[in-house]
């Protein structure tokens, strides 16, 4: 044991990159998730004594991991009151009038948005908007969700808390001694990425595919959207208004009046009168955010008081009414339930609620009282029977939340306090105000980014410790010392643009982070370009499906190949690349 002790310390430099390459082969291989790899690589450093207890416990300090998470409640703060939702809405709407209008919007306003919220959320909540865009614009989805991710990765860029990536390589910067980053610190040089972005995305939209042979049968699936029929009561103030000048909290797809069902520009034209049903498909959250207010008439089946449960429910194959119109099935006569929608996998239901042949594994949302909800249990051509998970938006409170969101950015964009602090005193509020309940906002933090961010911070610390990375620096000093500027920031800012185009962001930044400031010290050129240029070109990489998480979440939904993101994602690489090493040369902080 001593002789084994006496080599690691006289090759502790040597062994910290041998297990750094080995982490890295690990990354590439994908046989356990990037956290597992990074914990376990942060443990054998600390079993070889690489990283000792004192620098370990250290990095639990950093506020970066902190600041991650209380961004992730603030966003699902905004998800869950229904602003997200509203807003999609709005496109959706916008879209019926003036598509090209609509796209502006969407990609405009999510280049601001995703600068202050995680895009990954963001592009969850914004696919199928798009899918709805396309469909009211004639086009492919396709040409659509990759520019949805790439303007999401753009935003990121704009501001510190834009990427975890960002705040990930603020809080090595800090722990190293060096004056922390403003929220704003990376805006210029971040213009002149999106700008370079925006353009290069507008002169590759040729090359944007446009098959969706699949496509269209996702488009509803992938969010569970319900197909619900609304009756208009007496005094509704959408009585004597055309159905698509109506100020309606949800998109319609036709109307039934008289035991007629208009659809598309008649639909939109028709009058609406008390006792007509609008037919539409929305999310659950929406449909029971509907329920909750009472303007509507919600569903087919007996009218029950407000003390009602709600059950999902799923059709069993071997029910014996399957391919029979969903208002005559013997349990809506049978029971005093109220069916308020159904929803089917990767497929539209329809064309109306009623009207709606059974299919297999179709789920509905029924409302009953709790003895009828156990008859529901005991019927054996439904399956799954429980209460729902899903629950009303609370819209009263969204305020409180643009607020909270709008004070955190404001508060450290003035240098009132840092962006940690404000962002965790922001979730204190939205936890007691309700906006967001505990467990949902605990749900919303993405453990596995945390987890990562916190192991590789250990393993930064421990290459750092045991002198790897002034071993790889002293290697690269004879090149770094005689190279221009330039090409310095040029250097870390493609290495990490390749590193993420094949492992995880955050990995990369904390990997890279120690060797920067390094790099920094024997180049001559100031530490805070080439920290930007880390953060950038770890962020802005569109080459592949798995570059950045909003790429892999549109790669599936949009049903892509590989060589899509190839073919426009490494033009828009080199070009985002040159405009941010250009303005970091030439304007540096």
């Amino acid at each position: 044991m001593e002789l084994l002790a006496d080599f690691i310390a006289a090759h502790r430099a040597v062994i910290g990159l041998v297990l750094l390459a080995g982490i890295f082969i690990a990354f590439l291989w994908e046989r356990f998730p990037p956290s597992v790899v990074a914990v376990g690589g942060a443990g054998v450093m600390l079993a070889l004594g690489l990283l000792d207890e004192k620098a370990a416990y250290g990095v639990f300090s950093n506020s970066a991991p902190l600041t991650v998470g209380a961004m992730f409640v603030l966003s699902g703060a905004l998800i869950r009151t229904g602003v997200i939702d509203r807003v999609g809405n709005y496109v959706v709407d916008l879209a019926r009038r003036s598509p090209r209008l609509a796209v502006v919007a969407v990609f405009g306003g999510g280049l601001v948005v995703s600068g202050f919220i995680n895009s990954t959320p963001f592009v969850v909540v914004m696919m199928p908007v798009c899918f709805r865009l396309a469909e009211a614009m004639g086009v492919s989805p396709k040409r659509l969700l990759m520019p949805l991710s790439i303007v999401a990765v753009l935003g990121g860029c704009l501001t510190l808390v834009g990427t975890s990536t960002n705040l990930v390589v603020a809080g090595i910067a800090e722990q190293a001694g060096l004056e922390p980053f403003g929220l704003f610190s990376i805006t210029p040089y971040g213009l002149a990425i999106a700008g370079a972005g925006i353009l290069g995305l507008l002169v590759m939209a040729r090359f944007l595919p446009s098959d969706s042979p699949r496509i269209a049968e996702k488009a509803d699936g992938s969010e569970q959207l319900y197909l619900t029929e609304l009756t208009l009561r007496e005094d509704d103030p959408a009585i004597g208004s055309a159905l698509g000048e109506a100020n309606l909290d949800f998109t319609p797809i036709g109307v039934i009046s008289g035991g007629r069902f208009i659809t598309g520009p008649d639909a939109r034209a028709h009058v609406l009168a008390a006792g007509n049903r609008i037919v539409a498909r929305i999310d659950g959250a929406s449909l029971m955010t509907l329920r909750g207010g009472g303007r509507f008439g919600i569903g087919i089946g007996d009218k029950l008081d407000k003390e009602a449960m709600v059950a999902e429910v799923t059709v069993s194959p071997s029910h014996r009414e399957i391919d029979r119109r969903l208002g005559e099935i013997p349990f809506l006569q049978g029971q005093p339930v109220r069916i308020l929608g159904v929803s089917r996998f990767r497929h539209n239901p329809g064309p109306t609620l009623s009207e709606n042949r059974i299919r297999a594994a179709d789920r509905l949302l029924v409302e009953a009282d709790e003895a009828d909800i156990e008859r529901l249990r005991a019927n054996p051509g439904l399956i799954g029977v429980a209460m729902t998970s899903i629950t009303a938006f609370r819209r009263r409170k969204a305020w409180i939340a643009i607020l909270v969101m709008a004070g955190a950015v404001l508060l450290s964009a003035l240098g009132a306090m840092s962006i940690g602090i404000a962002a965790f005193i922001g979730v204190g509020i939205v936890l007691l105000t309700r906006c967001i309940d505990a467990s949902e906002a605990w749900a919303s933090i993405d453990g596995d980014v945390l987890i990562l961010i916190f192991a590789m911070l250990a393993v930064g610390a421990a290459l750092e410790a045991a002198g790897s990375v002034a071993l790889v620096v002293g290697a690269l000093e004879p090149v770094l010392t005689h190279a221009p500027p330039w090409a310095v920031i040029a250097i870390v800012y493609f290495s990490a643009m390749l590193l993420s185009e094949l492992l995880s962001n955050n990995a990369v930044a904390a990997l890279m982070g120690p060797l920067v400031i390094g790099i920094a010290d024997v180049s001559g050129v100031a530490p805070y370009p080439l920290l930007i240029a880390l953060m950038m070109g770890a962020s802005a990489c569109f080459a592949t499906p798995v570059g950045y998480q909003t790429n892999t979440l549109v790669y599936a939904a949009g049903d892509y190949r590989f060589v899509d993101f190839v073919r426009v994602g490494v033009p828009l690489n080199i070009l985002t690349g040159i405009a941010g090493c250009t303005a970091l040369a030439f304007w540096s902080p």
